[in-house]
């Protein structure tokens, strides 16, 4: 007669993810110049990211210590690089201000 092994625990599942925030930045000084630079994902039906398309665009200067400016970019991808079944993702985002 065999005896039964430990009683297993269930594997804990995940918290969900956060949902997306716009990125923000603050700064203590004035920035003069600076950039922002986009990660846009291709993700396949399957979820396969099968590629990355970087974009760049200038950040909306000057802006003062403490101050608030929103903006909107759109990300342009190439139609060829988008077949029919698969979307994008802007995954990444990263400034660079002086």
């Amino acid at each position: 007669m065999t005896e039964p092994g430990p009683a297993q625990s269930p594997v804990p599942s995940r918290p969900p993810a956060p949902a997306p925030a716009p990125a923000a930045l603050t700064t203590g000084t004035p920035v003069r110049s600076g950039t922002v630079a986009f990660g846009t994902h291709v993700i396949g039906a399957l979820g396969i990211d099968w590629a990355t398309v970087d974009s760049t665009v200038l950040l909306p200067t000057p802006i003062a210590p403490g101050a608030r400016k929103r903006r909107t970019w759109t990300v342009c991808v190439d139609s060829w690089r988008v077949p029919l079944g698969m979307h994008v993702e802007t995954r990444e985002v990263s400034v660079r201000w002086e």
